[in-house]
């Protein structure tokens, strides 16, 4: 049945998705601060016993391994591992930032108007005007990879001459004074969630990559960019 078990615990938002056949099976989530070592295990539970669906059925686990809330990824990487290892099954990593890129698609039904001409910018909050980011096109193909960076008002000013930006999560809203340009597009509510890492989750266990259960850890991302945003992304 090919059905994909999803875990997001980047930020403070606790999601689980059930996904089969690029559609949401089901899904559950929380915003509650601080809840995902009391949650987690049990929303996953709940979510399989509600939708009927039993260990046997899951083909593998995908996880977002990161860049994020160092406890978050943790205790998400931790759970996935260990249901790979109680059930036999294979583990996903998803990268953090694509996922919400993907979020992002999933939350327009994938409408690509304008697409050669747009670029998804996903910010994830770090510090003071610290974000991890990364550029994909419309067709998420990376244009330049995650990083750490720190916004100021000439970051991204020579790219958005030629393309429209749009910027999104939740650390979107802290550069929307210093990103002025009419190019610029800034996105509300688009949160991390269990479906955008199943969305890319899907394709990696088509083309079988998969990771360590044991050796595998999370991408934390602890060092950052002095300075302006990267070159990389002019």
């Amino acid at each position: 049945m090919n059905i994909l078990l999803a875990i997001e615990t980047s930020t403070q938002i606790c999601s689980v998705a059930l996904w089969q056949n690029g559609v949401v099976l089901a899904l559950t989530e929380s915003d509650e601060k601080n809840v995902h070592s009391r949650l987690l295990s049990r929303m996953i539970i709940q979510l399989l016993a509600e939708n009927k669906i039993s260990k046997e059925m899951i083909a593998a686990v995908a996880v977002s391994m990161g860049p994020g809330s160092y406890t978050g990824l943790r205790i998400g990487v931790s759970v996935a591992k260990g249901l790979c290892y109680g059930w036999s099954k294979p583990l996903i990593a998803v990268d953090t930032i694509k996922a919400q890129a993907a979020q992002y698609l999933l939350n327009i039904n994938n409408h690509k108007t304008d697409s050669g001409n747009i670029l998804l910018c996903p910010m994830f909050d770090a510090r003071r005007m610290e974000v991890y980011t990364a550029l994909y096109n419309i067709d998420l193909n990376e244009i330049s990879p995650p990083e750490a960076m720190v916004v100021d008002s000439s970051g991204f000013k020579e790219l958005l001459i030629h393309k429209k930006i749009i910027f999104f999560g939740n650390g979107a809203n802290k550069c929307k004074e210093l990103i002025t340009s009419p190019n610029a597009i800034f996105v509300d509510n688009v949160n991390p969630s269990a479906a955008g890492v199943a969305f890319l989750a899907e394709k990696l266990f088509q083309e079988n990559k998969f990771v360590d259960v044991a050796y595998f850890e999370p991408f934390y991302m602890k060092e950052f960019i002095a300075g302006k945003a990267s070159k990389k992304m002019f």
